[in-house]
């Protein structure tokens, strides 16, 4: 059996003494870190799409040497094969060192932030957004989307 998001275990309900503005502050931190998701998988598809091309850059030198075009597939290969992205990186070490340096400590300081001041409550603000804007009527979705929750 799973809880209720605003059940009787207060999953999402604020601790209490918590201030509106800690609420909302948790909000744009969790706001925050959600585009970062989003950038992140931006980096990833960025990465995936630069490997691709560099694989078909080397179908392309292939291809050139089997139509007998030697000296254009060595200015291909040299100049564009296997290249790195910025001086002594690949697209892999560039996610990487985001991950490392960027993504996860910020994910573990929010993390922090809703244990410390949230007693562990994840997105309380959108959870009293839920509870201002549904509405309970009979027989009415709820929700954006039409479907319960």
């Amino acid at each position: 059996m799973t809880a209720e998001p605003d059940g009787p275990d207060g999953a999402h309900q604020r601790p209490d003494g918590m201030s509106d503005k800690t609420v909302e502050a948790l909000g744009a931190l969790s706001k925050a870190l959600e585009t970062t998701e989003r950038a992140r998988g931006a980096l990833y598809a960025f990465h995936q799409l630069t490997g691709g091309a560099d694989r078909c850059v080397g179908d392309a030198v292939r291809l050139l040497r089997e139509a007998g075009h030697d000296e254009q597939a060595d200015l291909v290969e040299r100049e564009v094969l296997g290249r790195d992205v910025i001086p002594g990186h690949w697209t892999f070490q560039i996610v990487e060192a985001y991950n490392r340096t960027y993504y996860r400590p910020f994910a573990d300081v929010e993390q922090r932030l809703i244990g410390e001041l949230a007693g562990g409550r994840d997105h309380l603000y959108e959870a009293e957004m839920k509870r201002v804007r549904a509405t309970h009527a009979p027989g009415r979705p709820r929700g954006r989307s039409g479907e319960e929750g």
